[in-house]
């Protein structure tokens, strides 16, 4: 039987809510799969310079972590430090500036992976949990909710800009530090990579989905990532009724952008063109773009099906592969 009297003030359960529930736990789970990152350049005598710092999170037992490409950009190399104060040596497996993703190797053992989840479940409003290490304090938690799904993210090096597609936006906090770390969904699975502040409130994360789970192999195994360019950048939209009955679907992509010379420019394609189906692949949004620019795709000829004006377009474009800055 349960005690008499009111529940003790001081009970450690009693103080948690259903909310801080769900973020403790996520953090007590997740924080031992998230490292901070020391990114290392060549030797200045006998120190060795630091070009950068971040965050990245442990996704297999023999020494793999995934990061951002922009955490790594200075260097190949560097330290790890965990969450149980463990530190050890890392290299640069591979890196995907289009994706923003970067894979690197510990020289060590005993990482703790974080579970895999998938971003194409997410929800606007679901709950999230972002785990770095901003301004150099290890193990930060904070929390907050999808914002907002499919976004796009400008990246470059100050040469070259490319834009990452289907981004995470949350209003969890981060800061500079946070960049390769852990966004969770309250089950403690990891579903975004952190990667950019974008503003008071606005967090982005790239997604750890279909797509960036091949990436992230391709890295691990091959140290590169071979893709398809089209250069077109584009958004969701509802497509008119009559056609939207007629393909058995409710959107498809408008292209928002086509950069200049590029193969979507030589095909003929313009903004505002909503593109329905590329290869007999129907297309609904940025991600199923996305899936088909891979290597494959590389020189072939590939047919693209539009609506302009509300009528069917028929272009053909062939891909360049999609050189790293």
């Amino acid at each position: 039987m349960p005690p008499d009297g009111p529940p003790d003030p001081n009970s450690g359960d009693d103080l948690l809510d259903a909310y801080s529930q769900a973020v403790t736990r996520v953090a007590e789970q997740l924080s031992k799969s998230v490292a901070a990152v020391h990114v290392t350049g060549k030797p200045r005598g006998d120190r060795a310079v630091r070009m950068g710092s971040g965050s990245a999170v442990a996704v297999a037992r023999d020494g793999y972590l995934l990061t951002s490409a922009h955490v790594v950009a200075g260097g190949d190399r560097g330290s790890l430090t965990l969450n149980d104060g463990r530190e050890m040596a890392f290299e640069v497996t591979g890196r995907d500036p289009l994706s923003d993703l970067a894979v690197l190797r510990a020289g060590g053992d005993g990482l703790v992976p974080a579970p895999l989840g998938d971003a194409a479940r997410l929800r606007v409003g679901q709950l999230v949990v972002a785990i770095g290490n901003p301004l150099g304090f290890a193990g930060s938690v904070t929390a907050g909710v999808v914002s907002a799904l499919g976004r796009s993210l400008t990246v470059g090096d100050g040469r070259q800009a490319r834009i990452v597609d289907n981004v995470i936006q949350t209003d969890a906090a981060l800061n500079p530090g946070n960049s390769g770390g852990a966004l969770a969904d309250s089950a403690a699975r990891l579903v975004g990579i952190n990667t950019a502040v974008a503003g008071v409130g606005v967090g982005l994360a790239v997604p750890i989905d279909q797509t960036t789970t091949g990436i992230v192999s391709a890295l691990m195994h091959e140290g590169r990532v071979r893709r398809a360019y089209l250069g077109v950048a584009g958004a969701s939209r509802p497509l008119p009724p009559r056609w939207a009955e007629r393909l058995g679907r409710r959107t498809g992509l408008e292209v928002v952008d086509v950069v200049a010379g590029s193969p979507a420019d030589a095909a003929g394609l313009r903004r505002r063109d909503v593109v329905i189906e590329v290869d007999s692949v129907a297309i609904e949004g940025s991600g199923d773009l996305q899936r088909l620019m891979i290597g494959a795709a590389i020189d072939r000829f590939l047919v693209i099906r539009v609506l302009r004006r509300g009528e069917p377009v028929t272009l053909t474009a062939i891909p360049d592969e999609l050189h790293a800055a």
